[in-house]
Parts: C-alpha cells; sequence; structure tokens
C-alpha cells in the first residue's frame, strides 16, 4: 500500500478539523456585527455553564457508576452518560455558537438526566400489605359466648 493511499481517509477530519473552528469565528463575527455585546455575554454565559457542569459532573460520576454496580446492572450506561455531560460541557467552554447547539443536543439527550429504572425504590414484596385491623361483631352471626382458657 502506497503513502497516498493510506492518508486519503484522513483528509476530511483534518478538513473537519480546520475548518470546525474557522466556521465557529465566521458565525461569531457575523453575530457580533448584528447583536454587538450581547454575543459576548452569550459566550461567557455558556463559558461558566460549561464549567458547572464539569465541577457538578466531577462529583457525580462516582455516585452514578456505584448506585449502578449496587444496583446490579451494567455501569457502562452511567460512564456514556457521564460522557456526553463530558463533552457538552467541553462543547459549552469552547467558543461558538455550533459547539453550543452540539452542547444542547448532547444534554437533551434522551437517558442524559433520567434516573435508570433500577435505581427506582421498589417494594420489597407486593404481595404484603402494611397495616393495623379490628375484628368487628358482624350482626346476622349468632352470638358466641366469650371463650375462656384454662
Amino acid at each position: 500500500m502506497e503513502c497516498g493511499e493510506m492518508l486519503m481517509p484522513l483528509w476530511p477530519v483534518a478538513l473537519l478539523m480546520l475548518g470546525f473552528p474557522v466556521l465557529e469565528a465566521y458565525i461569531l463575527f457575523k453575530l457580533a456585527g448584528l447583536y454587538g455585546w450581547w454575543v459576548l455575554v452569550w459566550l461567557l454565559a455558556s463559558a461558566a455553564l460549561g464549567v458547572a457542569l464539569i465541577r457538578l459532573e466531577r462529583v457525580l460520576w462516582g455516585a452514578r457508576v456505584l448506585f449502578s454496580l449496587q444496583a446490579g446492572t451494567s455501569p457502562i450506561s452511567a460512564l456514556f452518560a457521564s460522557g456526553r455531560m463530558f463533552l457538552a460541557a467541553g462543547l459549552l467552554i469552547f467558543p461558538g455558537v455550533i459547539s453550543d447547539v452540539l452542547a444542547l443536543i448532547l444534554l437533551l439527550f434522551p437517558g442524559t438526566w433520567r434516573r435508570p429504572s433500577a435505581l427506582v425504590p421498589k417494594a420489597a414484596n407486593d404481595d404484603v400489605i402494611e397495616g393495623e385491623f379490628r375484628r368487628e361483631a358482624d350482626p346476622s352471626l349468632p352470638r358466641q359466648p366469650p371463650r375462656q382458657d384454662k
């Protein structure tokens, strides 16, 4: 195999890696021309949200994995949810509108925020109903004398 054939599949990746920041900058400059300093407020707010999301997820990922292991389920889904959150936080920190939209898509991905069904508390035994009762005499039955134990 020649060197040119081996490098051929890499050119789309290189084009994407170089083109994405250029496209982000182009869109940011266009929006800054339209909206002025509000774009800067948007960038600072999204970066602050990304940092807060990383701090939150840094604490929660271990608990997610631990709870899934305690429930007897595979921790892979918990790791994927944490990975999505970290990736979304990184995209929010990266300045740009496209990266923020991608981060919102990742955050709104189903299963990111809901608790797995294995972590929802269930009753130990659904056949048992706990409570108190009192026996009342039925007026239609003949009355029996009280029992006397010797």
